[in-house]
């Protein structure tokens, strides 16, 4: 790595030294060598740094600006390296063996599309070489269509076809930069692809624009030979009012609607599914379900707030509810866990960096194990087997085969009576996934 070194507090990498150990510089349940269902943790998990909070993040909220700089902190090609680096010795320290990034958080805004691209091809360089030298690998990419004032009324849905254009070009170089890099997957998230008023706005032309812009990208992640998963991520507010990638279900009926539902998956956050009135494993669930679960963003909100507070995650028992969902689905494929989370405003020093990853990826770590006990807990399981057993009888098989036309299931309704009432157990229920903690 270069030198000098950008985290001069940290000597050496951080270390697993159990439960027991008081040092906050240390992992306590995450073993990235411990297997648990066959799997280490590092591969369950693939735990990634996310560039534009860890390196760009600066303390700024809607009531201010930033609050600190760094020693990477600015907007030249020459801050952008320094950043660079930072990441990668950042990862190595941690032991994280992923980082993902937009565009334009690891190579400035040029004063023309070309000036950026340029931008963008000198950084991709040295990530390839950094690349090399530590073995971190890059979880995914993806363009910030968002951030500039010509997406105000968004990209792949704005009104305006030159700016739609500008939108595509973006993301055609930063799939090349990803593919450049060895990305294993490319995001979609529509930051403001949405409406503040249906006064100026044309729903079903911003729902076939966008579903155009997004059918533009597979036909170019065909034509360069891409490999990797593409990922929408669900958000259902803010900055706009009404966003239409709004929850996982909206996101895969969007998909059906448009013909492309086998060419993506989803990345869900978990502060974007509190935000849509959901819980995060509900949104994992739904995805799960339809196959589609393909990453995720790892972070929490506050709930005594109305925004995207992306905070380090640490409730253990939200992490082990989420690690039932990801165990049950048989994992993330090439997706990961990426921190898109941000230190708060008043933890300004870089060793919070390590302190919040460290939190982070324990929580997890924890979640996984008491997961895997709860998942091994023949009473839960059993208990919702015999929930769904009537399924498996020769009216529910009826049913389910379409040997039972209504007709039938009146008559046989007619001659079995009022059904009984089975107990659903949820504070029996609760009281196991308690016991597992």
């Amino acid at each position: 790595m270069t030198t000098p070194s950008f985290f001069p507090q940290v000597k050496s990498r951080i270390r697993f030294e159990g439960p027991k150990s008081r040092n906050p510089l240390a992992f306590k349940y995450y073993d990235a060598n411990k297997k648990v269902r066959g799997k280490t943790m590092a591969e369950h998990f693939r735990f990634a740094c996310a560039f534009w909070h860890t390196l760009k993040g600066s303390g700024a909220d809607m009531f201010g600006p930033g609050a600190w700089a760094r020693d990477w902190s600015g907007n030249s090609l020459e801050a952008a390296e320094k950043a660079l680096r930072a990441n990668f010795e950042f990862c190595v320290k941690m032991g994280i063996p992923f980082y993902c990034f937009h565009d334009r958080d690891i190579a400035p805004e040029g004063a023309t599309f070309a000036e950026s691209c340029k931008n963008l091809d000198a950084i991709v360089k040295l990530a390839k070489t950094l690349q090399k030298e530590t073995g971190l690998k890059l979880l995914w990419g993806t363009a910030n269509l968002f951030s500039h004032p010509r997406y105000t009324h968004g990209a792949g849905t704005n009104p305006d076809a030159r700016i739609f254009a500008y939108a595509v070009a973006q993301v055609k170089h930063a799939m090349d930069a990803t593919k450049e890099l060895g990305g294993v997957n490319y995001v979609f998230w529509g930051g403001r692809e949405g409406y503040e008023t249906l006064l100026n706005t044309d729903y079903q032309q911003e729902q076939e624009t966008f579903a155009r812009f997004l059918q533009l990208a597979v036909d170019y992640k065909k034509k360069i030979g891409f490999k990797g998963q593409f990922l929408i991520e669900p958000k259902p507010k803010e900055p706009t009012k009404h966003q239409y990638d709004f929850d996982t279900a909206t996101v895969l009926g969007f998909l059906r609607a448009h013909g492309l539902y086998d060419h993506f998956k989803i990345n869900v956050e978990a502060n974007h599914a509190t935000l849509a009135g959901h819980t995060f494993e509900h949104e994992l669930t739904v995805a799960a379900a339809e196959g589609k679960l393909g990453s995720i963003d790892a972070n929490t909100g506050d709930l005594l707030l109305g925004w995207d507070t992306d905070q380090f995650p640490s409730n253990i028992y939200s992490a082990a509810a989420a690690m039932m969902v990801v165990l049950k689905s048989g994992g993330l494929g090439s997706g990961g866990f990426n921190f898109d989370a941000k230190c708060r405003r008043g933890s300004n020093d870089t060793l919070d960096l390590f302190y919040a990853h460290i939190g982070g990826m324990d929580a997890f770590a924890r979640g996984l194990l008491v997961a895997d006990r709860i998942l091994n807990d023949r009473n839960l399981n059993q208990f919702v087997t015999n929930r769904y057993s009537t399924w498996k009888s020769s009216l529910g098989k009826g049913i389910l085969k379409g040997t039972m036309d209504t007709t039938a299931l009146e008559k046989w309704v007619l001659n079995n009576g009022e059904p009984s009432l089975s107990s659903g157990r949820q504070e029996m229920l609760e009281i196991v996934f308690n016991d597992n903690l």
